[in-house]
């Protein structure tokens, strides 16, 4: 069945804690990993996940920023980037850097801390030329396909922009120097929506009925920062 803003408009009732249901892909992604440890971190912040390898991601965004949107030069060790700044830049369009798109339940653009903010994205590089955009996301890790980021952040574009009816989304692997493309025209929301909803609803229901139960995985021993989970290996009480 199609999907249609109806149907999305009775699925954005407020949780149990009295807040109205926001939820971004990564927030999305981590609840599937463990919700637990994304109720703990993402939600009620009681730990933070600094990690060496997040450190660094942060630290090269924000380097291809400045590249991007002040003509400050990499730094000697992170030249290697610079092909990919004059490939994302070249040609006809408007650049932006670092947007923070955000949409309500019903599909309409809307603030970035507004209170009916539904869903959020966070794109890294956009160029805006005509019905045509570009979008593209830095990603500092090994490769892992994951389209539903890229339609997502797309669809927030399309809700953002009118005119755009066609985006190229892009993955950027630095690391790796290649990139993973997939195209999305407007009138292929519907379906991107409907492909993604059982997910999101999970991720509603458990906030609706605060329910995170840990899920023990390969990451427990070593990398989670929730110390305070039976499951954690650098766990001393």
């Amino acid at each position: 069945m199609a999907w249609n803003t109806a149907t999305v408009t009775q699925h954005g009732p407020p949780t149990s804690q009295g807040k109205a249901f926001a939820w971004s892909y990564s927030r999305l992604k981590n609840f599937e990993a463990c919700p637990a440890r994304y109720y703990n971190i993402d939600v009620l912040k009681r730990f933070k996940d600094d990690g060496e390898a997040l450190g660094e991601g942060i630290k090269v965004h924000k380097m291809l920023e400045d590249r991007v949107a002040k003509g400050t030069p990499l730094p000697a060790a992170y030249e290697a980037y610079e092909p990919w700044i004059q490939k994302l830049t070249k040609g006809a369009g408007k650049i932006l850097t670092e947007q923070q798109l955000a949409i309500t339940a019903n599909f309409e653009p809307c603030d970035w801390f507004s209170k009916q903010t539904w869903f959020r994205a966070k794109i890294d590089l956009l160029k805006l030329n005509g019905p045509v955009a570009l979008c593209a996301d830095y990603k500092t890790g090994k490769i892992l396909e994951d389209a539903p980021q890229l339609v997502l952040s797309a669809a927030c574009v399309f809700y953002h922009h009118p005119q755009v009816q066609k985006i190229r989304t892009m993955y950027v692997w630095l690391k790796d120097n290649c990139d993973t493309t997939v195209d999305i025209s407007r009138d292929e929301l519907p379906e991107m929506w409907a492909s993604l909803w059982s997910r999101i609803e999970q991720l509603r229901f458990a906030h609706e009925r605060t329910d995170f139960p840990p899920t023990p995985n390969r990451l427990c021993k070593q990398y989670c920062a929730v110390v305070a989970c039976p499951h954690n290996g650098k766990r001393t009480t």
